[in-house]
């Protein structure tokens, strides 16, 4: 649970918990992030909050409130574990909920798809809890010729209700300035005991949706017309010859950019880290001091900094397919695939998130039902290639895949790229596609998937959310990166050879001993002692298996001015044979996640037993795929 401002010191209480509630894509977060300045990820599609997250308001008439925002939810009755967190905490169920309960709800509402949001206010409305509704996405309801009267739904709700445009921050002071008349600062705030909500019969069901006809035909002083616009880019879009060539080459063109793009800015950053060492040099006496910074803190954390410009343009490219509404295309594209491997369309979400990170795309699958499915889904997820994989990739490729133009004018390296990530998606496939035939007679739950409107992505979000990456980025090369990049140099340079020593310094060192003793494990499928060493340190982060190379590199040739001169993947190509770099290829398309997603995997399982064997699973699919690679190609 994050926070965004300390509290008031000069308060005594806690500020008064109001809860965003609402169906899924109806901008919650992004109203929660104009009300908290924080910065939770929005997309345009359903299912990017699984979780609660809280943060404090700034200062508003010299109070503040506490605001929530909660996964989304059709209805209070859950029938995933995502929406069970929004209704326990609404409706304070649970020893550790009761506390939490709001002091308000704001129920957050689709004004361009009001049909489909107004019975879930009516759920909220009796939950007994005091309530704002917001008419959120007023400007698209206006494109589509939909005019609300907010005075008489007010009336039929009995609640206010303000209009309010979130992305652009209209109707922010009007909701702030409705909750501060709402919550009394003279007034001590009303405790709401736990609440019960009975199941609902079908009789309850049928009276609602009357009443939101009813409320409907009172409100609605004009439905608007259908959005055609996005019904005409679907035509091609959805089309299933036509959408999948479109697919096919928005990931090549992501590919492709990601090379050409940002080389330059890539060569210039690797320059200046080149000129930032014979800095240090030059006016550093020779000693471990320099030798620390220039081969274990420059060396290793530039090597990983030179991909900073690939992972933004990645994260730009995803950011823009993710808030016009394409990324919902994708789910519907591949569902049928999905289905046929055993897999469902709900899985889309996490297996998309994990193309980042397959952290929040473990926690992602909360949004499943079924629970067969939800394990399976956990499973596979760290298969998709993230993008930590991303700097493994490009150093490899351009260490031993040569920048030659290949079919339709797209480079050799783009094309090798998509191949990776292709095999990457499809062993997921397959994995999940097994799990289905080892657990066979169940069966599969029905996936309902909500296409959202065509719109240009919000710039400022986009901007913030790859901001969000680039300082996650950094933050990860300036501790856990740097951190064992000292290390492994320590271990590199310690202890130091003896008198008379012929061979190479490193050869005493710790680490070389280390790589040595690993070093039959690999050596089948390729590997030497330099890659066990780094395969090691790499486990805690993918990155760093790009920095331990570069500090051994560093150590082993400290005295070789020629090739201290060189990029590191100028080193990689005259050292090793190609096989073993597209060996190395093959084993992070399936070597296990890091640490951090191991745990992720227990906290999500409730059990060792399917964090290890995802362990197991995927490190004997690395081994295998890295020695058939390695075989073949020699």
């Amino acid at each position: 649970m994050t926070t965004s401002h300390p509290e008031n010191s000069k308060s005594h209480t806690a500020p008064p918990t109001i809860a965003l509630a609402g169906s899924p894509n109806a901008g919650k977060s992004v109203l929660f992030n104009a009300l908290t300045k924080l910065n939770q990820k929005v997309a345009n599609y359903a299912g990017v909050t699984v979780e609660k997250k809280s943060g404090l308001s700034p200062i508003w008439n010299n109070r503040q409130f506490t605001f929530t925002d909660l996964p989304g939810t059709y209805s209070l009755e859950p029938v995933s574990l995502d929406e069970q967190v929004a209704v326990d905490l609404l409706l304070g169920r649970g020893s550790n909920l009761a506390s939490e309960r709001p002091n308000l709800i704001v129920a957050v509402l689709d004004a361009s798809n009001l049909e489909r949001t107004l019975g879930l206010a009516l759920e909220l409305k009796n939950t007994g809890l005091p309530m704002i509704v917001v008419l959120n996405m007023m400007d698209m309801a206006q494109r589509r010729g939909i005019k609300i009267n907010a005075s008489i739904l007010s009336r039929e709700l009995g609640c206010p209700v303000i209009p309010m445009v979130a992305t652009k921050g209209d109707g922010i002071t009007a909701l702030m300035a409705r909750i501060d008349q709402m919550l009394p600062r003279d007034k001590p705030l009303p405790k709401f005991p736990p609440a019960e909500m009975l199941k609902t019969s079908s009789q309850d069901i049928v009276a609602r949706f009357t009443r939101v006809d009813r409320i409907l035909a009172e409100a609605l002083e004009a439905a608007g017309s259908a959005d055609r616009r996005s019904w005409k880019i679907d035509r091609v879009v959805l089309h299933p010859i036509f959408g999948s060539v479109l697919l096919l080459a928005v990931l090549l063109a992501l590919f492709q950019t990601v090379f050409t793009w940002a080389s330059p800015l890539a060569d210039s950053i690797e320059s200046f880290m080149m000129f930032i060492q014979t800095v240090t040099k030059n006016y550093l006496p020779a000693g471990a001091l320099r030798d620390l910074l220039t081969e274990g803190v420059i060396g290793g954390v530039g090597s990983v900094l030179v991909f900073l410009p690939q992972i933004m343009l990645l994260f730009l490219f995803i950011n823009i397919l993710e808030g016009s509404g394409y990324m919902a295309r994708a789910a519907f594209m591949l569902d049928r695939m999905m289905f046929a491997v055993g897999l469902q369309g709900r899985s889309f979400v996490p297996l998309l998130s994990s193309f980042a990170c397959a952290i929040p795309g473990i926690m992602a699958t909360r949004t499943i039902r079924d629970d067969r499915d939800r394990l399976t889904t956990i499973m596979v997820a760290p298969l998709i290639p993230c993008s930590a994989r991303l700097p493994v990739y490009t150093l490899l490729i351009s260490a031993f895949v040569p920048p030659v133009f290949g079919l339709f004018g797209i480079s050799l390296q783009a094309w090798v790229m998509l191949a990776l990530f292709i095999v990457g998606v499809a062993s997921t496939f397959a994995a999940a596609y097994i799990t289905r035939v080892l657990s066979r007679g169940r069966g599969q739950s029905p996936f309902m998937l909500e296409l959202p409107a065509y719109r240009w992505p919000h710039w400022r979000y986009v901007g913030k959310s790859l901001w969000m990456r680039v300082m996650a980025f950094m933050k990860r090369a300036g501790t856990i990166i740097l951190g064992l990049s000292v290390a492994l140099w320590i271990l590199s340079t310690y202890p130091q050879p003896p008198e008379g020593a012929t061979e190479p310094a490193i050869n005493y060192s710790a680490a070389a001993k280390i790589g040595h003793f690993l070093e039959p494990l690999v050596q089948p499928v390729g590997f030497d002692w330099r890659i066990a060493t780094g395969l090691v340190p790499g486990f805690a982060a993918r990155e760093v298996m790009v920095s331990s190379l570069a500090t051994v590199f560093a150590v082993e040739q400290s005295d070789d001015e020629d090739q201290v001169s060189k990029s590191l993947a100028s080193k990689l190509s005259t050292t090793w044979a190609p096989a073993t770099g597209y060996a190395l290829l093959a084993w992070y398309v399936f070597a296990p996640q890091c640490l951090a997603t191991i745990a992720t995997v227990r906290r999500e399982t409730g059990s060792w037993k399917w964090a290890l064997f995802m362990l197991a699973y995927m490190f004997s699919l690395a081994w295998v795929a890295a020695f058939v690679t390695f075989r073949f190609f020699s």
